[in-house]
């Protein structure tokens, strides 16, 4: 059985920065007395500065950290220089370019990290993994720990732009179709699922789906999104790999992401795309997902975000080389130029 830690703390409040210091003296006792590093960037200090100045003033041994790239170099440099000041707690305030390189630094120097998100983009607030860039536009997806304590304050997050709450939306509804791939591989490999982190991802899925809330910027919708994002993490931190989150839908975002960096579309926005056309060559009817994406006014016409129909047939005929190691529908079915075409041509209408 998977060994797996679950964070100690998580707080989803309005005002909750307004309160930060309080709560992190909860969640890890006497860290007043730690060294601390506060992780963020520098487009985000116009907008937490004075709660980022509260925090220091509170914790005597902080310093402030500014990112420059969500990179393995800029990761590993932060792990570095807390190493070698004898950091005990690192913070990672902002979106995931800097949760990312905050949760992977704090993972390599063995310290706890507490997650405090400015947006909700992606499911990775929570998740075991860290995604980070290393030569050129190339980017890796490596393990580590999730956070020792999650702190989302309502109204910071509802100050986001509207296209990263879709986002982060993508990213949930995307557990559709990656939950039927991660069936299709336990069949392949004649092995089980792991019950409780299937039960968890769909419920991350279903409590999104299935709510009545449709505006993105009510207080209630930014919570129900939190509880969604954060549990995909924890379904994927108790099923030790990505598999309950991630599937086919996801295999032809990195093919885009590495074959077709010119085109300009979130994650989120990417993996809701592939989820309608998965779901397609899984059998199964998308009218659940295409509802979901219409209530939340997401638009899945490839070619508004620059996706033509021979970008997008090449994405997904390549789309199975991203991972090999993935089983999912595209080792199932045969690929071809005219059925992508054809479904191309529905999402256009």
């Amino acid at each position: 059985m998977n060994q797996f830690q679950l964070p100690g703390c998580l707080i989803i409040e309005e005002g909750a920065c307004e309160c930060l210091n309080e709560i992190l003296a909860d969640c890890v006792p006497g860290i007043e007395e730690k060294r601390v590093m506060i992780v963020t960037e520098e487009a985000l200090m116009p907008i937490m500065k004075s709660y980022l100045g509260e925090m220091q003033r509170d914790l005597p041994q902080s310093d402030l950290y500014l990112i420059d790239e969500n990179s393995f170099a800029e990761a590993m440099e932060l792990a570095k220089q807390m190493c070698m000041s004898d950091v005990e707690v690192v913070i990672g305030v902002g979106g995931g370019r800097v949760l990312d390189v905050a949760k992977y630094a704090g993972f390599v120097a063995k310290i706890p990290y507490i997650c405090v998100p400015t947006t909700l983009s992606n499911d990775s607030l929570a998740s075991p993994v860290a995604v980070l860039g290393t030569e050129g536009d190339a980017r890796k997806t490596l393990k580590c720990a999730i956070p020792a304590a999650i702190v989302v304050d309502v109204d910071v997050v509802m100050g986001a732009p509207l296209s990263q709450l879709q986002s982060g939306i993508g990213d949930t509804i995307s557990k559709y179709t990656a939950l039927y791939d991660w069936k299709l591989d336990a069949a392949y490999r004649k092995e089980r699922v792991d019950d409780f982190s299937y039960l968890i991802s769909d419920m991350a899925l279903s409590s999104l789906c299935y709510n009545e809330e449709k505006s993105l910027k009510s207080k209630e919708f930014i919570k129900i999104l939190t509880q969604s994002l954060v549990l995909g993490g924890l379904a994927m931190e108790i099923a030790g790999n990505s598999r309950p989150c991630s599937g086919s839908e996801h295999l032809f975002c990195h093919s885009l992401e590495e074959n077709y960096k010119e085109i300009q579309i979130s994650h989120g926005m990417a993996v809701a795309l592939g989820s309608l056309v998965s779901c397609r060559l899984q059998g199964r009817d998308a009218g659940k997902l295409e509802a979901v994406l219409k209530a939340y006014h997401m638009d899945m016409d490839p070619m508004n975000w620059g996706i033509t129909k021979e970008i997008f047939t090449d994405a997904w005929m390549r789309a199975a080389d991203t991972r090999k190691d993935r089983h999912t529908v595209l080792n199932e079915v045969e690929l071809t130029a005219e059925m992508l075409g054809g479904i191309y041509e529905e999402l256009r209408k």
